[in-house]
């Protein structure tokens, strides 16, 4: 039973230490901040949705990528299309509201949105980004 609670308790226990850590240290915690990744079908479309999520304050920063080709499997059939990706920089403990966000307001029945936490960075930006969005 012990070793069970342990093995529990152990990632929480471990997130508070870095979290202490970074705090005395001034060190950065990998994985505090996040890129999202959401594709869209036109520029128009990607601006629209790039404004709404930094309205809604959910990111520091959102580029917008010019036009790409996309091959991909859609309803068992083999698809070509060209799209636009904005990388979203944000916390990732806003990714859960930022995901929803998008699929609330993206007219793609399932849109692409995806996210790599961000192991280390500029120090300096990745505070920006701190700075930038709100935790609440």
């Amino acid at each position: 039973e012990v070793l069970a609670l342990l093995v529990l308790v152990y990632p929480l226990l471990r997130g508070l230490a870095l979290h202490l850590h970074s705090a005395l240290t001034g060190s950065y915690v990998p994985g505090t901040h996040s890129i999202a990744f959401v594709s869209c079908l036109n520029e128009q479309i990607a601006r629209d949705i790039a404004r709404a999520i930094m309205d809604k304050k959910l990111a520091a920063c959102v580029s917008i990528l010019p036009k790409s080709s996309a091959l991909y499997f859609w309803k068992g059939e083999l698809e070509e299309s060209t799209e636009i990706l904005l990388l979203v920089k944000t916390r990732t403990s806003k990714i859960g509201e930022l995901s929803s966000y998008v699929r609330s307001i993206h007219p793609f029945e399932i849109p692409e949105i995806i996210s790599l936490p961000i192991d280390q960075g500029n120090p300096l930006y990745l505070q920006w980004i701190e700075e930038n969005v709100p935790q609440r």
